[in-house]
């Protein structure tokens, strides 16, 4: 298997935070300064595919995560979100909950994760 996520190919440089089933891997984005995700240890395709524990595990990180990027970055609010299948943009199919700080200062500020999608240009034609 050659996922992205999966040891041996994640980065240990860019994993900032861990516990016993979770990484946070800090993308190191140009733009989206601090942002980062919490991917399962163990691959699982999708957010639906997490264990209890995983999922426990992923939202006990995610509160160090946040107090990282707190102190890191001072965000004035988050964007988190799960892509979950080919058709709602996953690209890698190993669970990652993408964890995005935001900026009073940029271009989009206010504008949320679902800002695009609820675009008249986004209607579906059936």
């Amino acid at each position: 298997m050659s996922c992205p996520f999966c040891p041996p190919k994640v980065n240990d440089n860019a994993v900032l935070l861990e516990n016993e089933l979770s990484l946070f891997i800090d993308l190191k984005h140009p733009i989206l300064e601090g942002s980062g995700i919490i991917v399962p240890r163990a691959h699982r395709q999708s957010a639906f595919d997490l264990t209890t524990e995983e999922i426990t595990s992923t939202f006990s990180l995610l509160t160090e995560v946040k107090a990282l990027l707190d102190t890191e970055y001072n965000p004035q609010g988050y964007n988190l979100g799960w892509n979950c299948g080919a058709v709602a943009g996953q690209t890698v199919f190993h669970a990652h909950l993408h964890v995005i700080p935001r900026y009073a200062s940029e271009p989009y500020a206010s504008k949320g994760i679902r800002y695009w999608l609820k675009q008249e240009s986004n209607r579906r034609n059936i």
